[in-house]
């Protein structure tokens, strides 16, 4: 198994922060702020990009085996949005899970596959899904934390979490995943079009980068080839 570091420089615990993030916000506490973004901004900078959103993906990793029997493992994103909170496509803090944890209060949030309910332009996608439309199926609305860590005079800073508590998406076996953030399709100026299923394009039966450059993205297509234990 490669050797990389448990975690990321800029990130060290972002499932914590973000469980402290929402607890803050249900108590009334404020959101901090500062005058520039920084993380994937300046991790983009070595790659300059032309999309105008920039993601990041913390997990799982390139060449991670992730989880145990197809369970426990985290799907970890980033992404920095060039305007106010409002064009991110971001409706509200988001706290969910499966079961007894679905749409409840502080904050719930829709437990299901397909767009995400409070962050509507995220596609997420993986090759070894084996719900709904398989490969081509979107699977954002099964993130359980979601909120906005920075707004800035430069735009806005939203994290996603997930863990994975069902072996959906296969066990023991190779699996890529594929994140991007939609383009505005319909020029209203909020990044929210993102399908529930994305149009299999070339008609291979399956759904990868071909597919959502196809669809029209606002941000690169990350691409993660790592193992589900």
């Amino acid at each position: 198994m490669p050797t990389r570091a448990l975690a990321h420089p800029q990130r060290p615990n972002s499932l914590a922060t973000l469980v402290l993030l929402l607890s803050a916000a249900c108590s009334g506490g404020g959101t901090p702020t500062s005058q520039t973004l920084t993380g994937a901004t300046d991790r983009a900078a070595a790659e300059p990009s032309t999309k105008p959103v920039v993601i990041d993906v913390f997990a799982p990793g390139e060449g991670d085996h992730a989880g145990v029997d197809g369970v426990s493992w985290f799907v970890d994103l980033d992404l920095e949005f060039p305007g106010d909170v409002r064009s991110t496509g971001f409706t509200g803090n988001q706290l969910t899970g499966p079961g007894a944890h679905n749409g409840v209060a502080p904050f719930p949030g829709v437990f299901a596959p397909g767009k995400d309910d409070r962050f509507g332009g995220l596609v997420v996608l993986f090759s070894t899904t084996t719900i709904g439309a398989r490969s081509c199926q979107n699977t954002a609305n099964l993130f359980n934390l979601t909120g906005v860590t920075n707004v800035a005079e430069d735009g806005t800073e939203i994290w996603d979490t997930w863990i994975i508590t069902a072996a959906s998406f296969g066990r023991r076996t190779p699996s890529t995943l594929y994140a991007t953030e939609v383009s505005d399709r319909n020029h209203d100026g909020v990044y929210n079009d993102a399908p529930d299923i994305v149009p299999d394009a070339n008609g291979d039966g399956r759904c990868d980068e071909t597919d959502l450059r196809a669809l029209g993205t606002a941000s690169d297509i990350k691409v993660v080839h790592f193992f589900i234990r």
